[in-house]
C-alpha cells in the first residue's frame, strides 16, 4: 500500500468532514435536551479508515481527527474528549473489523493495494457500532469531567438520534473515503486477477 497516498487521503478526508461538520451541518440540527445533534461524519472517516487501513493507523487517525474537532470552532467542551473517544472508535472498530475479516469472505473484502471494500452492510454495522462508542464515551467523560451541558436523562435519545443520523449519513460518507484511499493508494501495479488474465 502507498503509505503517502494513504496519509494524503485520510488527511483531505478529515479536513473535509471537519470542515462540513461545523460550518454546514449545525444549520440542520436536531435539537434534543438543549444539544444541537448533527450527523458526526468525522467520526464516519475514522470508522472509514478503520476498515480500509490497520488498527494502529485507524487509532492514530482517530486521535488527532478528535483532537482537530476539540479545538475547531465554535468548541465549548474541554478539549480531549473527542480525541479520546474517536481514537476508541479507531481502535474498537479496526480490531473488530480485522479480526474478523475471514468472515465477510474474500471476494467482497478485496480491493487493489490492501485497501479494503467492505459490503455495505458491513459499513453500516461499522458505522453504527462506532457511532454508539464515540458518543458514548464522548457523553461519560463529560459526566466525569463535569463538562456537559445535558441531563443525564437526554443522554440516552441524544445517542440514539446520533447513531440514526450517523447510520444515515455513512451511506455516503463510507463509501466517499474508502473511494478516496482506494484512487490515493495505488501505485500502478495491476490487481491480482488482471495479472491472471494477462497469464492465461
Amino acid at each position: 500500500m502507498n503509505r503517502r497516498g494513504r496519509l494524503v487521503a485520510t488527511l483531505v478526508s478529515v479536513f473535509a468532514a471537519l470542515l462540513l461538520q461545523v460550518t454546514v451541518l449545525p444549520n440542520f440540527a436536531w435539537d434534543i435536551g438543549g444539544l444541537g445533534v448533527v450527523p458526526d461524519v468525522v467520526l464516519l472517516v475514522v470508522v472509514a479508515t478503520a476498515v480500509a487501513t490497520d488498527t494502529r493507523f485507524a487509532t492514530l487517525t482517530g486521535f488527532w481527527a478528535g483532537l482537530l474537532l476539540d479545538v475547531a470552532p465554535p468548541a465549548d467542551h474541554l478539549a480531549g474528549r473527542w480525541a479520546l473517544a474517536l481514537m476508541v472508535v479507531g481502535y474498537v472498530v479496526g480490531r473488530l473489523v480485522h479480526d474478523n475479516a475471514g468472515d465477510v469472505g474474500a471476494g467482497s473484502r478485496f480491493a487493489r493495494e490492501g485497501v479494503r471494500r467492505p459490503p455495505l452492510l458491513l459499513a453500516l454495522a461499522a458505522a453504527a457500532g462506532g457511532s454508539f462508542i464515540g458518543t458514548s464515551v464522548y457523553a461519560l467523560t463529560g459526566l466525569l469531567l463535569r463538562d456537559s451541558g445535558a441531563a443525564i436523562g437526554d443522554l440516552l435519545p441524544v445517542a440514539l438520534i446520533a447513531l440514526v443520523l450517523d447510520v444515515v449519513a455513512a451511506l455516503v460518507v463510507v463509501p466517499a473515503s474508502l473511494w478516496l484511499l482506494d484512487r490515493t493508494t495505488r501505485d500502478g501495479l495491476p490487481r491480482p486477477t488482471q495479472r491472471i488474465r494477462a497469464r492465461a
